[in-house]
């Protein structure tokens, strides 16, 4: 065969050139072993040309896609709009979009078609830079060249990752305009635009009106629903496709019906739907068989996806990601981190859900020193670019007690997103920082970053931690005059907790009797809490009462009432709340407090003996009492709710957190701050302890329990016996 063309290569060191060899060319590969620095391509036909391009996207190698465009160039061939095609084609598959749109913007618009147009604007959209992809369809059109049906699935693709509703629409409006509603594929995509912008209405109303209908439209009906937790007309359009015997359901499908079933803990469904995958010989495929084992653990048989999981003999990164957050749905955080490490021992390379799922077990474990071990991880695999992932390093340094850490993550991300920032402001919140909380979210504000509800309640959370009562109704009120928000129950429940936190309880029973919505138990919850920090007795009942209807198997309205009756000195009643806990079958969590020391977590229950070293911790005890009644130190005998009177005192004494301090004083280095987390509220008694310790022994203590954490330092704490 003679060659097409010659390579010839220009050294370094001379200005000759000289020809290395000649080399025939294939359609489909170009094959060269040189160790030269610069190659330049020399022939003549177009048709060659376009080959060589054909070669070089397959094997995606830049070098020799520019050697081409080089050529293209030298010969005069960039009138010739397949080869433009092909050549912004090749680039865009090399990974290289920036040279994409350079090439594109220095061509003639005499060489760009409808197929350049749409092969450009395809590979922005491919690569979720959408409104790049929407400039660029704006500017197709004033160039005069119409879209096709190719480039209105394209666009409409951009429109979706947007989820801008208003770009959809117009797209939609013009789709009527030219003709093409009728396509089959153009319809498919109007479906997946509108359910992706969450509007499930307009979306079903596409799918009626489309004359007729294969498995793409059908799938992006089903996904449609699904992804908007319309999850009971997910599952009945997806029987609609099972009774229908001209449309076969495939992976997309069963894949979607079954997160369908999990989100709803339809067990049976699930388990009908995993017959259905078995009949229609889908259950190799990797897709189906994640969704299964993601279904399976959701709906409470976690035991039947480890099952599953152990059968399959080709495990993917979403395999085991479902498999890790399966363990961390089923609070066992441990075995979530470990699915991390063992993972990563398979070879399999970590993505983004793998780092969220093991630093959100690791935030949960409060386990300072694995989350620093997945940060490292982070860091080599390159993912700390990833908003995502910061996002989750934040929450996670936050949550296991270094605020220091979680602000320099914050620090260090370029492009915050909302949900970095609203890490950032809950890691404040939940550290009770309310000024830093405020000043962060203006500073949030002041950048044009739009805040989303869960911003809003760490917001209302600190302006209520914080007695700002007419700051934190500014906020509120801002939610739907400003920023355009329908308040939910968590935000209602906030604004309840200011005002009774600021003594205001009439004004806050009037305020959730004016609500425009039903409240729910932790709107009256807040009020009971309020009730229990101000002793008022009689509307304490009233709330109490309305509490038990609606939730009466929460433990935490008899405590709470009966401690407001403890506070009142009326035992009987409050012997008789808790008389009837037990009568309703209601439990109070056992109260417990875990240390780490030395990558080795120790648990402590209230009057606990099990430690190998109680004897030590115990006279430690001992010692602290003297220590702190010296200082002034007067015991709150309202937290001894379960003990005689002459016992009182001493049983304050070996309340689990108590424990857990003293073990910590003995075995951590001096100077050494001490991490304690509980998983109850802490008592006042122990946070007045530790107050004193942090003073006499000039420590720093940090108290994680279920609700916030405290900072003790020098005799303060950073709630500022606010809580």
């Amino acid at each position: 065969m003679k060659p097409l063309f010659s390579i010839v290569v220009t050294g370094s060191s001379t200005n000759s050139a000289r020809v290395i060899r000649s080399t025939s060319i294939s359609s489909s590969t170009i094959t060269t072993t040189t160790t030269t620095t610069a190659y330049v391509l020399r022939y003549y036909s177009p048709t060659h040309i376009n080959s060589l391009l054909n070669a070089a996207c397959e094997t995606q190698d830049i070098r020799y896609a520019t050697q081409i465009h080089a050529q293209i160039i030298t010969n005069n061939y960039t009138s010739f709009a397949f080869l433009l095609n092909n050549l912004l084609n090749t680039y865009a598959k090399c990974g290289h979009l920036h040279r994409t749109l350079l090439t594109f913007s220095h061509t003639h618009n005499d060489a760009k078609n409808i197929i350049t147009w749409t092969s450009l604007i395809t590979q922005f959209s491919r690569r979720h830079k959408s409104f790049q992809a929407l400039s660029l369809f704006n500017q197709m059109r004033t160039t005069g060249i119409l879209p096709n049906h190719f480039t209105f699935s394209a666009i409409l693709s951009a429109c979706a990752h947007t989820s801008i509703l208003a770009h959809g629409q117009q797209i939609h409006s013009l789709i009527h305009k030219h003709g093409f509603i009728t396509d089959i594929f153009v319809a498919s995509a109007i479906i997946d635009m509108y359910a992706k912008c969450s509007n499930v209405d307009s979306a079903k109303t596409a799918f009626d009106e489309m004359p007729h209908r294969n498995i793409v439209s059908w799938n992006a009906m089903v996904v449609g629903f699904s992804q908007n937790k319309a999850h009971e007309q997910a599952i009945g359009l997806f029987m609609e496709v099972i009774k229908d015997k001209w449309v076969i359901p495939d992976e997309v499908s069963f894949s979607s019906v079954l997160s369908s079933c999990a989100d709803m803990g339809c067990l049976d469904l699930g388990r009908q739907v995993h017959t259905l995958v078995v009949k229609h010989g889908l259950l190799l495929r990797p897709y189906v068989k994640n969704s299964l084992v993601d279904m399976y653990s959701k709906s409470g048989c976690f035991g039947d996806a480890i099952g599953l999981f152990k059968t399959m003999a080709a495990t993917d990164v979403v395999t085991w990601n479902v498999m890790a957050m399966g363990w961390a749905q089923n609070d066992c955080f441990e075995e979530a981190c470990n699915y991390f490490w063992i993972m990563r021992g398979e070879g399999i390379s970590p993505d983004e859900a793998s780092f969220s799922t093991a630093l959100y077990a690791s935030a949960s474990l409060a386990a300072l020193d694995q989350g620093t071990a997945i940060h490292d991880q982070i860091v080599k695999t390159g993912f700390m670019g990833n908003t995502c992932v910061q996002s989750s390093l934040i929450t996670m340094y936050a949550k296991c007690g270094s605020l220091f850490a979680a602000h320099r993550v914050f620090k260090e991300i370029e492009e915050r997103n909302v949900v970095c920032w609203t890490a950032m402001i809950t890691a404040y919140q939940q550290h009770g920082r309310g000024d830093q909380v405020i000043e962060l979210f203006e500073e949030m504000l002041a950048q044009g970053i739009k805040p989303d509800h869960i911003t809003f309640v760490s917001v209302l959370s600190a302006c209520s931690h914080t007695g700002r009562v007419e700051q934190g109704f500014g906020y509120f009120n801002s939610m739907s005059f400003v920023h355009g928000m329908k308040p939910g129950p968590e935000h209602y429940a906030c604004i309840v907790d200011m005002l009774g936190r600021a003594g205001q309880l009439n004004e806050a029973k009037r305020f959730i009797e004016s609500m425009p919505v039903k409240p729910d138990p932790s709107v009256w919850g807040a009020l009971l809490g309020a009730c229990r920090n101000h002793g008022d007795l009689e509307m304490g009942k009233q709330v109490a009462e309305t509490l038990f209807e609606v939730e009466p198997s929460n433990p935490g309205n008899y405590v709470l009432l009966a401690n407001i009756y403890m506070r009142h000195g009326r035992l009987e009643e409050a012997n008789e709340i808790r008389r009837l806990m037990g009568v309703n079958g209601v439990r109070k969590e056992p109260g417990c407090s875990w240390i780490e020391i030395k990558n080795t977590t120790y648990v402590f229950k209230v009057h606990d003996r099990s430690h190998s070293q109680t004897d030590h911790i115990y006279k430690m005890l001992s010692k602290l009492a003297e220590l702190v009644k010296e200082k002034g130190y007067v015991a709150e005998y309202q937290y001894a709710v379960n003990d005689a009177e002459e016992f009182k005192e001493k049983s304050l004494w070996y309340h689990s957190e108590k424990l857990a301090l003293a073990f910590g004083l003995l075995t951590l280095p001096m100077g050494a701050p001490i991490r304690i987390k509980k998983n109850l509220r802490t008592c006042g008694d122990c946070h007045t302890v530790m107050k004193y310790v942090s003073d006499i022994f000039q420590r720093e203590i940090i108290v994680r329990d279920v609700n916030r954490f405290h900072r003790f330092v020098g005799g303060f704490c950073s709630c500022g016996d606010y809580w």
